[in-house]
């Protein structure tokens, strides 16, 4: 079993082809529209990916039909939002391959990893039950995360070490952005705690070996946190078979809405982990002077909850697994490639990450000689080609590329060759339009 192909229980036979991405892209009624003229590129997805029709259908048929309170009420309409309530994180942990009081509601990843980061500096202080001690850390311990991370993967975890007096250490990339595996072994110490990477680079497209690293970190005893913002939506993921401690998502990089994702966590990690977010839903018995919380997920799970995004999440999740997430990883992964070996022949134009032939996700990061990333953006624009500028909440790994800034383009599965091969064509015409040609 490998990092890229996981679990799938509803796996389908046979490639995605222009034809079937052409289908797909019906779904999407925002795709249909022009931009500056000329017919919507859109590859950003990901910073935010589109929606399809199911998924605006399902939360608008919650607040037409089903409206209310959940957990709460005893009438049949807060009964009926229950169901869809808790009938969507069965599914969304399905999908994800854990058991349902494993996956918590958040905002977004970086809420997610801020709970953990939060919930462990509350275990670090004061007097907390024995079973909260084993997520204390302190002085003399060490968080150990890696060059490559997207920023909320990484400020959590230092103002956690600022907190707590722990240290915080980062593994290093090699010049291609992958993760130098000889230096992660020394680094993984017995006084490694917590051990926090991303599944796959927003910036590289690099697939980091999970369970390698995982095996490192238990090896250890040091709990392992995976961001998988950039992997849930584009391969098929099973938190399981990856061996990993904890897990964040978010719902709008993979077809669903804004304003929620999923943190999971082992079942006996979460209930011994105190509380980040304090308040109703989440208690036993209330007095003047303590509570009692309840276990996971309500634990984590306090005040009004994303009821209506939860049932569109769902949603988002039944369309990708009808797709099959097989099916749509190998589609991405050659539209990756195809946007790289193409970038790799445009004079001027450098790559980040592996080169064209080794293995990545659908996204390709990249510097045009003499023009900055704003203008290639603006440019690539113009043409109605929607692409991400910008350092991508990644500054420490742009730094070690000798870059302040890159363009990103990011395929999903309603990408199609045609469009791949548009932006290219445009992105060739870059430095001439600029004057930088001599750059």
């Amino acid at each position: 079993m490998t990092d890229t192909a996981e679990h799938n229980p509803h796996s389908h036979e046979g490639q995605l082809t222009d034809t079937e991405v052409l289908r797909i892209r019906n779904d999407f009624p925002i795709l249909e529209q022009t931009i500056n003229g000329h017919p919507l590129v859109y590859l950003d997805s990901g910073a935010t990916s589109q929606k399809p029709t199911s998924v605006m259908e399902a939360e608008q048929e919650f607040y037409e039909q089903r409206n209310s309170a959940v957990h709460r009420g005893a009438h049949s309409l807060a009964v009926e939002a229950t169901d869809v309530f808790e009938d969507a994180r069965a599914t969304v942990a399905a999908f994800i391959g854990a058991a349902e009081n494993e996956l918590i509601w958040i905002a977004n990843a970086t809420a997610g990893l801020n709970l953990l980061a939060y919930s462990f500096a509350n275990a670090s202080v004061g007097e907390v039950p024995a079973e909260a001690q084993r997520f204390a850390v302190g002085p003399g311990d060490e968080i150990l995360v890696t060059e490559m991370e997207h920023h909320a993967n990484l400020i959590p975890w230092q103002e956690l070490c600022r907190r707590t007096g722990a240290t915080l250490r980062f593994i290093p990339v090699h010049d291609d952005g992958t993760l130098d595996m000889d230096a992660a072994a020394k680094l993984i110490t017995a006084r490694t705690k917590v051990l926090s990477f991303s599944h796959i680079s927003n910036v590289t497209g690099v697939i980091n070996p999970v369970v390698e690293l995982a095996t490192l970190a238990h090896e250890v005893g040091a709990l392992v946190v995976l961001d998988a913002c950039q992997s849930a939506p584009h391969l098929a993921l099973d938190v399981k078979a990856l061996n990993v401690d904890f897990a964040v998502f978010s719902g709008h990089k993979m077809l669903g809405p804004t304003g929620i994702g999923g943190l999971y966590g082992r079942a006996e990690l979460l209930d011994a982990m105190p509380p980040f977010l304090t308040g109703g839903s989440m208690i036993t018995t209330v007095t003047m002077d303590g509570a009692g919380y309840l276990p996971s997920p309500q634990r984590f799970e306090a005040g009004t909850q994303p009821i209506s995004q939860a049932a569109a999440l769902a949603a988002a999740v039944n369309y990708l697994s009808e797709t099959g997430m097989d099916r749509i990883h190998e589609w991405e992964a050659g539209l990756g490639q195809r946007m790289v070996s193409g970038l790799e022949k445009i004079k001027g134009v450098r790559v980040l990450g592996p080169a064209a032939g080794i293995p990545r996700a659908g996204l390709a990061a990249f510097e045009v000689a003499g023009v900055h990333a704003h203008d290639v953006g603006q440019y690539l624009d113009a043409a109605g080609i929607a692409v991400r500028v910008g350092h991508h909440c990644a500054q420490p790994l742009h730094r070690r590329l000798g870059l302040n800034s890159s363009t990103r383009a990011s395929a999903y599965l309603y990408n199609t060759t045609a469009e791949v091969d548009a932006f290219l064509a445009a992105v060739a015409g870059v430095r001439g339009y600029f004057g930088a040609e001599g750059a």
